[in-house]
């Protein structure tokens, strides 16, 4: 077998390997077939992480207007793009287009999985009716492809989070009749198909879901209850639905600005939008005042020790950004992130990809 690095021992090869800028992978796949098995190797990444070589991207999905004059139909309609924010460096990159999309839908799922990222499901804006198709961009490749369809009934507003076990769940939502639904799946992107799961004990829409310890823990949207802090979670080792704790919760876009962070914690926006809240265990405590630019009912991301917050106009437009630093949970402070104006664009949902 040859080496990695012709002359010098294989450790010291792959030390060098793994030192790279996340954004040359797909370059070394390219190289010769040993950098391709070493790239793609799950031991590669890990070495990566414990070397503190890999970066935290933030990925933004934006609907866009067209500009040109020439093109009156689509200038009525919005396009999508993506959009990486390089956490390590503060650089700002778009991602290649999705080049299946040959209509314009609106209120999709974009997660993070291990190093892909899954765009599922729409509503046509044209029809009003739901899209079951699932997108899959990988960080290796650099490229799209499509994925099994979301098995049947189609539906949109559902929770939506993904493992870092190439793994996305799915659970609640609407039918195209807008009946709530209490169905849950899960899509192994490795093998490209979808498993049931266990139905949920109540219908839930306009829920959020998240990923945590081996839980897919699904969050409001309850029928009868919209307006408390209702959840199950799905144990994936013991393949079953776990009831948790209910607390009261006086507003419903609470729901709307709950993210999975760390260690477990959940964070959420505080009465009237004015503080930033945090649960770790059963109980929730204040972590920070948010910035005024950023009140109300933001859009938030969470990785490690820190949190982003962003606020968009009512016209959809982005006008603030900040990053949270924390350490061990107690805030430090607040920073503003610069929001370059070619990525300006109504910001549908952001997620971390490392």
């Amino acid at each position: 077998m040859e080496d990695l690095i012709p002359g010098l021992p294989e450790e010291i090869g792959l030390e060098c390997l793994i030192r790279v800028p996340h954004g040359t992978l797909p370059l070394l796949r390219q190289v010769c077939r040993r950098w391709k098995q070493a790239t793609e190797s799950p031991f590669f990444h890990h070495l990566r992480r414990s070397a503190g070589s890999f970066h935290h991207l933030i990925i933004f999905i934006e609907a866009r207007r067209a500009a040109r004059r020439s093109l009156r139909f689509f200038s009525s309609h919005p396009y999508c793009r993506l959009a990486t924010l390089n956490q390590s460096t503060g650089e700002w990159a778009p991602l290649p287009p999705i080049p299946f999309y040959v209509r314009h839908p609106f209120f999709f799922c974009i997660v993070a999985s291990g190093l892909h990222l899954v765009v599922i499901g729409s509503l046509y804006r044209d029809s009003l009716t739901c899209n079951d198709s699932v997108y899959v961009y990988s960080f290796l490749s650099n490229t799209w492809h499509l994925g099994q369809p979301l098995p049947g009934p189609t539906r949109f507003l559902f929770a939506c989070a993904g493992s870092p076990d190439n793994q996305v769940f799915i659970a609640g939502g609407h039918d195209e009749r807008k009946n709530a639904l209490k169905s849950a799946m899960v899509y192994d992107i490795a093998k490209d198909n979808w498993t049931m799961l266990p139905e949920m004990a109540r219908e839930r829409e306009d829920c959020t879901g998240v990923f945590a310890a081996g839980l897919f823990q699904v969050i409001g949207g309850s029928m009868q209850k919209r307006l408390e802090w209702s959840r199950e979670a799905f144990d994936v080792g013991e393949w079953r639905w776990r009831a948790m704790e209910e607390d009261a919760v006086p507003e419903e876009e609470f729901l709307r600005t709950c993210v999975m962070g760390g260690l477990g914690r959940i964070y959420k926006c505080g009465v009237g939008g004015k503080m930033l809240l945090v649960k770790e265990g059963e109980d929730w405590r204040e972590v920070a005042e948010l910035p005024e630019d950023v009140r109300g009912s933001p859009i938030m991301v969470s990785w490690a020790e820190r949190l982003m917050v962003a606020r968009v106009e009512s016209s959809g437009w982005p006008s603030a950004m900040f990053v949270l630093e924390m350490k061990k949970g107690v805030a430090i402070g607040w920073r503003r992130v610069a929001f370059p104006k070619k990525y300006h664009g109504y910001i549908y949902t952001a997620c971390v990809d490392i």
